[in-house]
């Protein structure tokens, strides 16, 4: 399904689409959304992209292997919960930093960043089973 139409809307609709997801993420806990579902609907971004485009027009775009963006997500959301063994409280415990930056208190919290990191993994993940289904379908 490669039309004029849908190759003219795609790039505006992803854009709003990725800006969206990172509305989602930051949403996080204190109300609906949050990583996992601001992952999906950037993974539907591209996967939208990739029907207008072709798969080697995603693959440029993202710049990096679907499985090493899942990869660095891990590695980012084990990290958020080892921070709170190094400060003496159990596993997955939420800590949080309050740095002064241009003279304004920004909280900063291991939970966002676990959020930013299920984010990246299922951005990776579902973003590769969906390149792997469309290149499959040209084939």
């Amino acid at each position: 399904m490669n039309t004029l139409i849908l190759r003219t809307v795609a790039p505006p609709i992803t854009a709003l689409m990725l800006v969206f997801s990172v509305f989602v993420l930051l949403r996080g806990h204190n109300e609906p959304g949050g990583g996992f579902i601001g992952g999906l609907i950037a993974a539907s971004a591209l996967a939208i992209y990739g029907i207008a485009y072709g798969v080697s027009a995603v693959r440029h775009a993202i710049r990096f292997h679907p499985m090493a963006i899942a990869g660095f997500g891990l590695l980012v959301g084990a990290l958020s919960g080892v921070v709170s063994i190094f400060a003496g409280v159990p596993f997955m415990t939420g800590l949080w930093i309050y740095p002064s930056i241009f003279g304004v208190e920004v909280p900063l919290a291991t939970v966002i960043s676990f959020d930013i990191g299920v984010y990246f993994v299922v951005l990776g993940s579902v973003g590769s089973i969906a390149l792997a289904l469309e290149e499959r379908e040209t084939d």
